[in-house]
């Protein structure tokens, strides 16, 4: 069975094709049209389609749109409730109108493609097959989304036995956690919905001196859902404003919400794992794009086992929708091969984009060692190899890399990416390397758990050491990432460091770069010394007018 999956009506457009139970493709809008997240979360942008997305998914596969057997759209417009407390009724009647005629938009944007084979796939309900059938050994165990907000919902609780949901529990809007964080992202002056990792990362300069204020308004209710409203922000902190100085009062602010997002998120894991015994739990939905949050439930709840899907957001839900749909056509789910789902580029490709541009590169005999010694020697490389990442996350395919040892370096990386001084780095670090680095949930691929820094670590890779004392990591295994892994090995054997800076190959309110061009464009307009792009090599030295 093949299925064109589409995550539309929010934000973070994307499509993803699955076939016979096997991802074959997955990518975001973002990527192609350049406009970051694909378009802002609101109601009268719900029309908008993921249109080069879904067409590069069926040009990978060798497909046309006539030759699909079902199109799994994640959103179900008949679950909206319009009269539920909290929903606009006008706007809301709009966002139902534009996902009710989605088919008949879809079959526009995909000429021969038939409108009757598109099939509404509940919000949630694909934020859980996203989860659930993707991951290793797919379609057994717990499930957990929690996010902004769905059709009338903004929390799902439930589990998996043979890849069919047995949903337990659902938590009826105004309620929401994702909506809460989001308020806080806008009332710390940081654009909601798209800045919320910022407020993470700000937390760890706070202390949760405002913790039992937030306790009254937010809390689990026993029964598997949670209270989450009422909140007066600025009784609490005065507002930032966009791109003002942050204060104390904003850092332990940002810290007493990320704590109480913890305690409730282990109080709804405890709830669920009471009703099934499960010792398997998988995460999705934006909340579970909270790196310490989740190490949090790792450490402190009741599970062995905690998987997060590494698209987490909505574009996972395309992703998600299209396994729903292949498991109830009778396809067995397959887990994901990687979060390296985008688009690829052969070296003819890349060498003819490298002549039209005409700029100097090289073949280096050894890419690997190449690269290891300008990262040794303090030089910042752009990383661009093999298919583009899916999700929020640079997992070595296309990635900014620095050497860790030198503290300056954060201030460096994030002058470069036009970034707050407050955002940490992140590092990747051998597999085989990692027990001896740093503590926490092992092996970590996908940047979604943070580590303790082993103290012994801490002097010798400083740019990568959060105010806190952690790292959020991503652990290489060679027989994932093979050219990474050498990259690695070539770095430990001139530097003694099995870690390597890895943050994402873009600037500020700019997508992740996916293609040639793209990383062209971000070598050639931010400090970075040497451009690794498949094969070839080329040097901030050699650039000519």
């Amino acid at each position: 069975m093949r299925v064109l999956g589409i995550n539309a009506i929010f934000h973070d457009p994307a499509a993803a094709l699955v076939s016979d139970g096997a991802v074959v493709a997955a990518a975001e809008e973002e990527r192609f049209s350049r406009r970051k997240h694909g378009k802002r979360p609101v109601p009268f942008s719900g029309w908008e389609l993921p249109e080069k997305a879904a067409r590069w998914c069926l040009d990978e596969a060798g497909l046309e749109p006539g030759d699909l057997d079902a199109v799994a759209y994640s959103y179900d417009p008949g679950l909206v409730e319009p009269g539920l407390d909290g929903h606009d009724v006008q706007w809301e009647r709009l966002r139902t109108l534009y996902a009710q005629r989605a088919p008949n938009f879809l079959s526009t944007a995909l000429p021969g493609l038939d409108p009757g084979i598109v099939r509404y796939v509940p919000h949630h309900v694909a934020h859980a097959a996203s989860a659930a059938l993707a991951a290793p050994a797919p379609g057994d165990g717990d499930v957990l989304v929690l996010d902004g907000r769905g059709e009338s919902h903004s929390h799902l609780a439930g589990t998996y036995e043979g890849g069919v949901l047995t949903p337990l529990h659902a938590q009826r809007l105004p309620h929401s956690l994702g909506l809460m964080y989001e308020d806080l992202t806008e009332h710390l002056g940081f654009l909601r919905s798209s800045d919320e990792y910022k407020v993470m990362a700000l937390a760890s300069y706070g202390e949760p001196r405002f913790l039992n204020e937030l306790r009254e308004h937010v809390h689990a209710t026993g029964d598997g859902g949670f209270a989450a409203m009422g909140i007066d922000w600025g009784a609490l902190a005065k507002a930032r404003p966009s791109g003002g100085e942050w204060t104390r009062d904003h850092a332990d602010l940002a810290a007493s919400v990320q704590a109480r997002l913890e305690e409730v998120l282990l109080d709804l894991a405890s709830w669920l794992h009471g009703r099934t015994g499960s010792r398997r739990l998988m995460l999705a939905g934006g909340v579970a794009l909270n790196c310490v949050a989740n190490s949090r439930l790792a450490e402190a709840g009741p599970y062995d086992d905690i998987w997060v899907q590494p698209a987490a957001g909505d574009a996972g839900t395309a992703l998600g929708a299209a396994l729903h749909v292949a498991r109830d056509g009778g396809d067995p789910p397959a887990a994901m091969p990687g979060a390296d789902l985008g688009r690829r580029w052969d070296e003819r490709e890349i060498a003819a984009r490298l002549d039209i541009a005409k700029i100097p590169y090289e073949r280096p005999g050894d890419l690997a060692s190449t690269v290891a010694d300008a990262l040794a020697r303090n030089e910042i490389v752009a990383w661009f190899q093999g298919r583009s990442e899916f999700g929020p996350r640079a997992l070595g395919h296309r990635s900014l890399l620095a050497h860790p040892g030198h503290e300056g370096n954060v201030e460096r990386l994030n002058d470069v990416k036009g970034r707050e001084q407050f955002r940490p780095i992140a590092p990747m670090v051998a597999l085989d390397h990692a027990q001896e680095v740093f503590d926490g949930p092992l092996p970590s691929p996908y940047m979604l758990f943070v580590h303790r820094v082993k103290p012994e670590w801490r002097e010798r890779i400083p740019a990568v050491v959060h105010v806190d004392g952690t790292a959020r990591i991503q652990t290489v295994a060679a027989e994932d990432e093979p050219l990474v892994a050498r990259l690695l090995e070539e770095f430990r054997r001139r530097t003694g460091l099995p870690v390597v800076i890895n943050t994402s190959l873009n600037t500020a309110g700019r997508p992740m770069v996916d293609d040639p061009r793209d990383a062209l464009e971000c070598f050639g307009s931010a400090p970075v010394d040497l451009l690794a792009i498949g094969p070839y090599v080329v040097r901030r030295r050699e650039v000519r007018a």
